[in-house]
Parts: structure tokens; sequence; C-alpha cells
């Protein structure tokens, strides 16, 4: 790795990072010697980036520094080409366009010799039958990009709903999260029904209906009581 690679990728890992990073730990990423991370982050100091901390504590990089948005490693190209790939593939219409959207916005704002991993990148996603060509799932009863935004603002909706046995039953949900598995899309929602959490297969939904109703808290504490449901039912049972 050349040196002001590595003196940005040091950057980018204190910038990820929710608290003191050591030496030892900027070390082992990089693939360099204990060493050579204080020499570095002391040239970074003396560029004026401002990194606190001192050896044997961690390293933190301040909160009020900003760097050139787009600035962007081979690597880091290729994980944003692999992700649109498959948000092209598998996502609503509006959502597929904006992939596209993406991807050419970040080819015109990138140097020219880093557009290569763009146009011929190493990575690629597999194609199956889950797209249909106009961005939904065979069968879905289901609005994508509406219940994108209905989960953005707190909405409600009513949904009629056929399990693997073919029985029908009439749910009012607040959907948390559009979850895309390899052949299915998941919507898990708080159920009034249920007085639970479930997560509902796209491809089952009969028919929603998009209601004006709120569900009365904010979508990330709401999305925050289904993170910990899920934590609940991952926990290794005695």
């Amino acid at each position: 790795m050349r040196r002001a690679d590595r003196l940005f990728q040091i950057i980018q890992i204190l910038r990820r990072s929710t608290g003191p990073t050591t030496a030892d730990a900027l070390a082992a990423e990089l693939e360099v010697s204990r060493r050579t991370v204080y020499r570095d982050v002391a040239d970074l100091i003396g560029q004026r980036v401002p990194i606190a901390g001192e050896p044997g504590f961690g390293y933190v990089l301040g909160r009020d520094f900003d760097m050139p948005p787009l600035m962007l490693t081979a690597d880091e190209i290729e994980a944003a080409v692999l992700g649109a790939q498959w948000v092209a593939g598998r996502g609503d219409p509006v959502l597929a366009q904006a992939a596209r959207d993406l991807m050419a916005k970040i080819t015109a704002a990138i140097p020219e010799r880093l557009r290569p991993f763009i146009a011929q990148p190493s990575v690629g996603t597999p194609t199956n039958g889950l797209h249909t060509g106009d961005g939904l799932h065979t069968g879905d009863g289901l609005d994508i990009t509406r219940t994108r935004a209905w989960i953005r603002s707190g909405h409600k909706m009513r949904i009629r709903y056929r399990d693997q046995d073919g029985q029908e039953t009439e749910r009012t949900i607040w959907p948390v999260i559009l979850g895309y598995a390899e052949t299915v899309r998941l919507l898990p929602a708080w159920c009034e029904l249920r007085q639970g959490f479930r997560h509902f297969r796209t491809d089952r939904i009969v028919a929603a209906e998009f209601l004006d109703e709120r569900y009365g808290c904010h979508p990330r504490t709401l999305r925050a009581r289904w993170n910990r449901h899920r934590e609940v039912q991952a926990a290794p049972r005695p």
C-alpha cells in the first residue's frame, strides 16, 4: 500500500470507529508495524488532521473533520458497484433507477484512473428469478415504492395476507423495513392483530391499503424495538 493511501486509510478507520482505536488495531488492519502507525499518525497531526489520543490509549478523529466526499479507494468503488448492481436488479423501479444514477454520479466525480473499476469491475451479482423486469417480484401485491415512503413517515398499512397454507387474514401493521433475501422480499412489521413483530413475505401480500394514520412513535424508535426483538430471538436458549 502506498504511504498516501495508508494515511487516507488511517483517517477512514478512525472515522468509522465509535471509540478510541489503538495503534495495535491500526497496525493489524493496515498490515504494518506499530512504529509505522505512530509515525503516520504524527504526520497526519502535523498536517492539521484533528486526531486526539496517545500511544497506549488510542486515537480519535475530531467530529468536525471533513474530507472530500468521493475520495474513494478501488475497493470502495467496487463495493459501491456491487451494491448498486444488486439494488438495480432487485429494487423497485424508483430505487433501481436511483442505483443507476448513483453510479453515474460516482463515475463523473472520481479520477479517470479509477473509472475502469466501474466499467469493468471484478465483482458482480448473479442473476436469478427474483427480478421480473418491472422492479417487482412475481406475485407481489404491494407497491414497494410507496411502502418505502410509509416506512420513512411512520404510517400504518392494512394488508390482506395469505399464509403458507393458503389462509387469508387482514392485518393492520406498522412497517419497519424492507428486507431483501435471495428469493423473496420480507416486510418486518409490528402486527396489531398478533400484538408482536412479524415478518411478512411480500409475495404473499394479496392487497395493501396505505393508511393516513401514524402509529404513534418515531420510525427510529420502532426500528430500535424491532432490533431488540431480533436480539432476543437470536439469543441462545438455556
